[in-house]
Order: C-alpha cells, then structure tokens, then sequence
C-alpha cells in the first residue's frame, strides 16, 4: 500500500537520522550536518555525510534517507523498516483496509480543496474588491513579488461568498468546513443552519507544510478589530501544535548557509523573506511546544529564537527555555536574541537592512547564558535571594537528561554566579578620560586578535583548553599570526609555565619581535575601562568562557566577509567549485557555533 506521507515525515521528525547512522558509524560534527567513514565501501579518508534528512557518500554514491538506511544495512525490506521505525517512534503503521484508502483518498481530497480556498482568496486580492487589502499590504513594505510568493489574498466582505465561488468547482461547504475555511458548529447543525464562513473582512496567509501543500488559512483584520489574528481550526491537515509558518521555505535556505531562526508572527517570517533571510519561521499564535522543537531541531542543531523585547517576549523565551531543557544533547541547544528598541523583525529589517539582522543574530546568546540572565536579571539584595537564585539555578541545569551536558551547565553557572560576585574591577582616580575617534574596522580586529593573545599569556593555564581552535584560526594582524602560531606549535612546551616565565620562553624560542608588537598594541588601543581578562585569580571556567565568547566573535566576522564573498561568486559563476567553498564556509561557520559556544564574558 501506499503509505501517508505525513506518517512517513512524521517518522523522520520523530527519530533523527544521525542517531539512527550513529549505531554504526562513528560520526564527527560538522555545522548542521555529520561526516564519517562510508559503511557502504572501504575507505581511509571520511567521505559519508549525514544530513537531516538523508544521507550521501561521495566515495561510492550510496545515498538515501531512513528508510533506505534501515534496508541497507540491516537487509530488509521497505514494510520491515518501516515496521522497525514506526515501533521506535512510538507510532502504529497504518494498515491496508478500505478504511485506510478511504482516509488516504480523504486527505487528498482536503489538499485539493485547501488548494482551491487558497487560489480563491489570491485572485480576490487583486481584484477591485481587494483594493484595501493590497494597499496595507503594500504600506507595509511588501513588494507585489512577495506577495505573491508568499500567496497572500482577500477574503471578502460578505458571508457565504466563498461558498457561492467555490460552487462552480463542485466544491460543497462540509468540504469548506472540513479544511477550516467555514465553520458550522453542532447547535448550528442540529438548528439546519448551514456553514457560515470563518474569515470575512480579512487579509488571508495561507498555512503550507513543509512540502509547500496549503493545509490553513490565518487572516488579519484590517483596522482595529478584535481578534486581531484568526487561525483555521485543527483539521485533519492542520496540528497548530506541530506547524511552523514558513516552513516551505526553509530548507533551501539552509542549504545556502542562513540561520534558522523562529520569529512571533507571519509578517516578521514575510519581511525577512523579502529582504533575503528565507531559513525564518513563526508558531501559530501559540506558544513553542515539544513538537515544534523537534521539527526545528531536525533542520538545525541550534536555531535562534527572536522574541519580542518586551516583558511578555521575556516571558515567552523563559518558557521555551524551560521547555528545551530536557530534550537537549551535544550539538543539539538553541540561542536567543531580543532586538533593540522594541521592534519586532518586520520593523527592524525595515528601518536597519538585512546586515543589521544578520549582526543581530551572530550575537545571539547561547541558551547557557539566556537561562543565567533570565534567572538572575533582578539584583538579589539579600542572602535569602541570593541563595533563590542559585538554588533555581541547579534545579534548571538538573532538568537536562544528558549527564554530560547536565555537569557542564553546573558549572557554567557555577562559573558565572562567582564571576558576577566579584564584580568590575574599580576604576582609578585620576584625570576623565578622554574620549576617543572610534577605530576602523582593521584595527578593531587586530586589538581583539592581540587580546586573545594576551588572555592566554596572563592566563596560561586556560591554553591547554584551546589549542585546538587557535591552531586553526587564521588572524589578519602580522605580529599576531606569528605570536599565535608560536602559541599553537609550541602549546606543550608552554603547559605548566607561569604568566612571566611563558613570556621568558617566548622570547627565547625567537618570537620577541611579534611578542613585543601584540603587547605594544594592546597598550596602546585597549580601552581603560574594560580588561581582556578578569582579574589574577578568577575562576578558570569563567576565564574560558570569555576566551570563547571574544574567539567566536572574531571567527564570526571573518567567516561572514568570507561566505558573502563565496555567495557573490557563486551568484556569478554557479560552479561545483564556488557551491564547494561556500558549503565549507558555511560548515565551518557552524562548526564554531556549536562546538564552541558564544559564552558572555562574566
């Protein structure tokens, strides 16, 4: 028989198809994706990547998706993985019976009909009827092309109106009803009323799967009437539990490098589309459940959350937080970011451009640091309070499943809880300082590249931890590639030295030039009131966690002027070449985000 496919995607969303491959491949992350030895052929060099949702060796060619993997390695048939998947997934495999091919046969019927309720509203938009809602739409900033793509439309003033157009296709109103475009409760039933429709006097956004089939409707009053937004109801197509605006979208836009990030509202996922960020999504005025997290996390291992920066989007970030915690794991979290000056995304891209968003997003807080901040925003000004906080504190970081995991946001918080109660170091007497020209953009990274530097020569204890990412950082500053070379290559002769002994050894291995023009610089250019470096003493995770946040950034800015160099050149010449660099970029991009997490300075 032929199977749902929503049963079939359901499945995929359920069980992650890297965990599946895990069993028998040993897999290393990279980005969003995994990479490891192909089980299908003999090889040295790793060549089998895993993707959310399929996989694909370059080796020998072997590709597929969770289905495939299940025959291929466990030699069975289609039915038997099926089977097999179904039972772990906690889902009971639909069975051929009249019953199920009227069901299959019903489904299909409901796409048709949402379909034909979508193309209605669009055609009414751009008739005259649809004058006022063209031109807020417009007066919002959206171009007729967005409109278009996104399939916006009309609803019509009057009742019954769509079921009067949608007669001369045969369509009766129980269809209408049936895919949430018409309403007919049971007194209007028992009273032989007839359906009545549920948008009338609205702008309409239709609601797609991620396959792009229309599957609900949402629709906006014009004016000031209440409510303002109005939903389809659950329909055997639509579960607002499990749907994501814009999802049809998305995993292009992956693919060429952008964020994931979940947005509140259809305008924001509609404006960033317009501006260029496709990889944008919206809950459907509800709250981030269980399942959404899983269809998120499926296409990305760490997506950003934009809320509101108001109390409520406070409040709506905590919940989520709150919410991740027990299905998180290694390589699997989110990151948040709340936009400045209370605008939403619509407003924001409008007002700054998309490179402002973007700037936005790269400095988005790892969910270690947005729970910390959440807990700890209000000052404790007593013991009793202080000790409230932490004890929140433990009992969120012992909500996480993974023992692992759960330890290293222990002390992640533990860390940052005694690195704010130290405090900033107090400023010295003497003349006001005196301002200065703000630093061009070179400069600015060769301070941070010189500071880094200087992080780990106070602090040489911390350089056993990041040596790794140091030798495979590239910096721009001459002095400073040379220092941090000598750093990375000669890290074992360093292991153990004291803050003036290393810079002794330093010297002695031949590196006073570069040595004597990074602690010149930083002389120079670091501004008074703010260290690279907590003070003699500080806590080694907090010294950590600032290396990494100030890494991060760095990398961040470098890699950015890099992929949108590789997008311009892929734009010109789409070659497998130019596709191969900015995929490697993007990976790489990634790679930091995840493996590395942007942890503030405390």
């Amino acid at each position: 028989m032929a199977f749902p496919p929503a049963f079939l995607e359901e499945i995929r969303t359920r069980l992650p198809l890297n965990r599946l491959v895990e069993r028998k491949v040993r897999l290393e992350k990279r980005g969003r994706d995994f990479k490891g030895l192909c089980p299908f052929h003999n090889e040295k060099t790793p060549s089998f990547h895993v993707y959310p949702d399929g996989y694909k060796c370059f080796g020998c060619g072997a590709f597929g998706d969770h289905f495939t993997w299940v025959m291929e390695t466990e030699k069975v048939t289609f039915p038997e993985a099926l089977e097999r998947l179904a039972a772990e997934a906690g889902l009971e495999v639909p069975r051929a019976s009249p019953q199920a091919a009227e069901a299959a046969r019903r489904i299909k019927d409901l796409h048709e009909v949402a379909e034909a309720v979508a193309a209605a509203f669009e055609r009414r938009l751009w008739l005259p009827e649809g004058a006022a809602a063209l031109a807020y739409l417009r007066g919002r900033g959206l171009a007729d092309e967005t409109l278009r793509k996104f399939r916006l439309g009309w609803s019509g003033e009057g009742r019954g109106a769509l079921a009067a157009d949608l007669a001369r296709q045969e369509i009766a109103p129980d269809r209408l009803v049936a895919v949430g475009a018409m309403k007919q409760d049971d007194d209007m039933k028992a009273g032989g009323r007839a359906p009545v429709d549920l948008f009338f006097g609205r702008v309409m956004f239709p609601i797609c799967d991620p396959r792009g089939r229309v599957i609900a409707f949402g629709g906006r009053v014009l004016g000031e009437g209440v409510p303002k937004y109005v939903n389809s109801p659950e329909t055997a197509l639509f579960k607002k539990r499990r749907t994501l605006y814009g999802a049809q979208f998305v995993r292009n836009a992956l693919r060429a490098g952008q964020k994931l990030v979940v947005v509140e509202g259809y305008m924001d996922v509609i404006a960033l589309a317009q501006a260029g960020h496709e990889a944008a999504v919206a809950p459907l005025g509800t709250a981030l459940t269980e399942d959404h997290l899983a269809s998120l996390w499926h296409l990305d291992a760490c997506p950003v959350l934009c809320f509101d920066g108001d109390a409520a989007g406070a409040r709506a970030a905590e919940r989520t937080m709150q919410l991740a915690l027990p299905a998180l794991g290694p390589g699997q979290s989110l990151a948040f970011i709340a936009l400045p000056g209370g605008d939403d995304p619509d407003t924001f891209v409008r007002k700054h451009g998309l490179s402002r968003f973007s700037a936005q997003l790269d400095r988005a807080e790892p969910l270690a640091a947005a729970l910390y901040l959440a807990v700890t925003r209000h000052r404790a000004a007593t013991p009793e309070a202080r000790a409230g906080q932490r004890k929140r504190l433990e009992e969120l970081a012992g909500r996480i499943g993974d023992p692992a995991l759960r330890a290293e946001y222990q002390r992640y918080f533990r860390d940052a809880w005694y690195a704010a109660r130290r405090g900033p170091p107090r400023a010295r007497a003497g003349p006001a300082a005196v301002s200065r020209p703000p630093l061009d953009p070179h400069t600015a990274r060769a301070r941070r590249e010189c500071e880094l530097l200087l992080m780990l020569i106070e602090h040489p204890g911390v350089l056993a931890q990041v040596v790794e990412p140091l030798a495979g950082a590239r910096f721009d500053h001459d002095a400073a590639e040379v220092l941090r070379g000598a750093l990375a290559s000669h890290a074992e002769d360093l292991f153990g030295l004291d803050s003036p002994h290393l810079l002794d050894h330093l010297r002695v291995l031949g590196f006073r030039q570069a040595l004597d023009a990074v602690l010149g610089l930083v002389s120079r250019l670091r501004p008074p009131r703010r260290a690279p470096a907590d003070p003699a003493g500080a806590e080694p995770g907090a010294i950590l966690a600032q290396w990494h946040a100030m890494f991060q950034q760095l990398e961040r800015e470098r890699l950015d002027d890099d992929i949108a160099a590789a997008q311009q050149a892929f734009a010109k010449d789409p070659s497998e070449a130019n596709q191969r660099r900015l995929t490697l970029l993007v990976e790489h991009r990634q790679r930091i985000a995840i493996a590395l997490p942007a942890e503030p300075a405390l």
